[in-house]
């Protein structure tokens, strides 16, 4: 544990040194207006000089623009790193699909009546028997939701559900529904309900299209983090680092 500390405080110097040695001049305007910023944030200013160690805003000005400077020479480190190639992508994909596992989904729709302190149970239960009794009929379920339901956004669709995101008595009607069948009316701790599931989708893994920009993003943070330690290690090559 000392021994990465000690490294980490070594890194954190040679970045700090190479940025205030080559890196470009920050403008005072700038400096001053994150000086203002964090001015705002603090409530009592004497905190503010406490937690910089400081005893005007010179230190705190040095310290915002060393800052600024390593950002800006980590940001041109980093700038220069490659774009990951469909080869690299395809081959992340390949060796991390458990990475990309996908759970069973259904998309489904349901006309629900709460029970709460406005309606009680049995005038719930009367008014989505009513439109069971719709549905019997051979009426369009869509139709039904916009007279009945208690939440007909988007005609009471749910879009894509897995589960863990329902109620358990929820998924445990529509999960077993087949694709275009409507359910009976079944109890839920909000009320009553009829689902209808439109489609499903199997438990499997990810397509790559599906996953890609997630992958170029993991790519490109590794690409980066190796770009900041090959310039690090430089900055250890050619420093000299004396124990104390």
């Amino acid at each position: 544990m000392l021994d990465w500390s000690r490294e980490n405080v070594i890194e954190r110097v040679l970045i700090s040194q190479e940025a205030k040695a080559n890196g470009d001049k920050i403008p005072s305007d700038k400096i001053e207006e994150t000086l203002a910023r964090l001015k705002e944030q603090y409530e009592d200013p004497k905190q503010l000089y406490k937690d910089f160690n400081a005893e005007g805003d010179e230190k705190i000005k040095q310290d915002i623009e060393t800052q600024m400077r390593v950002e800006q020479t980590m940001s041109k480190v980093c700038e220069k790193t490659a774009k990951p190639s469909k080869a690299e992508i395809k081959t992340f994909y390949e060796e991390n699909k458990d990475q990309f596992r996908k759970p069973e989904r259904v998309r489904v729709a349901h006309i629900v009546k709460h029970v709460n302190w406005q309606t009680d149970e049995e005038s719930a239960l009367r008014a989505i028997n009513e439109a069971h009794e719709e549905l019997t009929k051979g009426a369009a379920f869509e139709m039904v939701v916009d007279r009945y339901t208690d939440c007909a956004d988007n005609g009471g669709d749910l879009g894509f559900i897995m589960k863990g995101q329902m109620v358990e008595e929820f998924e445990d009607v529509v999960f077993n529904l087949g694709i275009g069948q409507t359910s009976d009316i079944f109890r839920t701790r909000f009320g009553f309900h009829i689902a209808k599931v439109y489609s499903r989708e199997p438990e499997g893994i990810a397509d790559l299209d599906d996953v890609k920009d997630r992958i170029v993003e993991t790519l490109e943070e590794q690409m980066r983090s190796k770009a900041i330690d090959d310039f690090v290690d430089g900055l250890r090559n050619k420093a000299k680092i004396e124990e104390v």
